[in-house]
């Protein structure tokens, strides 16, 4: 297995757009995490779920008592199949770590499920209502009552 070698930022732009990428806490994290929390949701947010056999897990929102499991996906990083994009500058080096990590998303999705956890994975994309409305849904009928408009979810 061969390593990646970061290539360098082509240009000053380029550097500054990968400082500004957020590992955790982006917008659309944020922005969910917070209507959870005004509906009374409590949660873990990017809590360790260690795997066996394998290293631990953190999605960004964690319900670790019913175990479920959400993640926000960047649209570019995961290789959203709507709005995805290739750069066009080092297009060998960024589809292998772009596949990569749409690899790893699969993996720990099913290493996830095989313990026994439910997961969500939502895409930046989807308006953070129909996000929450998602999550709530996968907590069961005592919390859907909170949200004004769960028929209005994003399939």
């Amino acid at each position: 297995m061969s390593t990646l070698k970061h290539p360098g930022s082509t240009s000053a732009a380029a550097s500054a757009v990968a400082r500004a990428n957020r590992k955790v806490d982006s917008k659309p994290e944020a922005m969910i995490r917070s209507i959870l929390h005004r509906q009374g949701i409590r949660f873990r947010k990017n809590y360790p779920i260690a795997l066996p056999g394998r290293r631990s897990v953190r999605p960004d929102i964690v319900f670790p008592k019913k175990k479920i499991a959400v993640f926000i996906d960047g649209c570019f990083w995961h290789r959203c199949p709507v709005h995805g994009t290739q750069p066009r500058s080092n297009p060998e080096y960024w589809d292998r770590k772009l596949q990569r990590n749409v690899e790893r998303d699969v993996l720990d999705i099913h290493d996830l499920q095989r313990d026994g956890w439910t997961t969500l994975r939502i895409w930046e994309h989807v308006p953070p209502s129909d996000a929450a409305a998602q999550v709530m849904a996968l907590l069961g009928d005592q919390t859907q009552h909170l949200f004004s408009n769960p028929s209005s979810r994003n399939p």
